[in-house]
């Protein structure tokens, strides 16, 4: 793999990670538009490096949340140990608790199924279905419920449906967002307790990947891409779902998997 497609699979990872439009199928389908997937050697040095590039986008929420991460991390061991009730406390283990059975959910069918899901034609399906469930869930949905006030049952169910998210084209922040939305969660809410609940799964899949990590320029070069751009995306979308809706990624999703059904036909 060189230099320069690590930057720009960088680059997808950081933009597509945090946005509700779908990593790994942008990570499938962009080598693939390109003609990269028929060389043998950047097969072999994909495999792993995705997960490498899901590891620049988990340093992006770790800094940007770092104090967030802390007062949740304190209030956790507080509530278990100092018997302390607090809302920090309570968002930590709604999040542990949630994130554990759409986990090993998601694993197992990733294990059994994951790579047969990874062809052109289902990525384009799932963009397309999953975008206009999403365009239509945002738009009909209240925003009665604030991060803070989250409940058990919202947070769980929200971690729940990552397990879908081993499907290529899904999105993990697209699902997790979607349910949020259903549940009444206002946008901004709903993205923000994305990507808090993304993190434990991602870290848990470098720590399981890291042993299949090629440590070279190509391999600094797309975890810091993807770990700068995705800082800025963090910034930009919370700022933008102050007033804006998930409308416009609802029509990419859309727009996106009609043209990779027409290259599909065509090729």
């Amino acid at each position: 793999m060189s230099v320069f497609q690590a930057l720009i699979l960088g680059i997808i990872q950081g933009l597509t990670e945090l946005l509700p439009i779908s990593s790994s199928g942008h990570l499938d389908i962009i080598p693939w538009l390109l003609n990269w997937t028929n060389d043998p050697n950047f097969v072999a040095a994909f495999e792993g490096f995705d997960v490498a590039l899901h590891f620049g986008t988990l340093l992006a929420i770790a800094l940007f949340f770092f104090k967030d991460w802390i007062r949740l991390i304190v209030g956790g061991f507080n509530q278990v140990v100092k018997k302390k009730k607090t809302p920090e406390g309570k968002m930590f283990w709604y999040i542990v608790i949630a994130t554990i059975p759409g986990g090993i959910i998601g694993l197992l069918l990733d294990t059994f199924v994951g790579d047969s899901l990874k062809q052109p034609v289902i990525i384009a399906i799932a963009l397309i279905v999953m975008g206009i469930i999403l365009y239509f869930v945002d738009k009909n949905a209240k925003s009665d419920t604030t991060y803070e006030k989250m409940s058990f049952k919202q947070t769980f169910l929200i971690g729940l449906s990552q397990c879908l998210a081993f499907i290529p084209g899904v999105s993990r922040s697209g699902i997790t967002m979607t349910t949020g939305r259903a549940m009444g969660v206002d946008r901004e809410s709903a993205a923000r307790y994305s990507f808090m609940l993304s993190a434990p799964i991602v870290l848990a899949a470098t720590i399981f990947k890291i042993k299949d990590f090629v440590f070279s320029l190509p391999f600094f070069v797309g975890v810091l891409a993807s770990f700068i751009v995705g800082i800025i995306v963090i910034k930009w979308l919370l700022n933008y779902l102050h007033k804006g809706s998930f409308k416009g990624f609802a029509i990419y999703r859309v727009i996106f998997g009609l043209i990779i059904l027409i290259v599909a036909f065509v090729r």
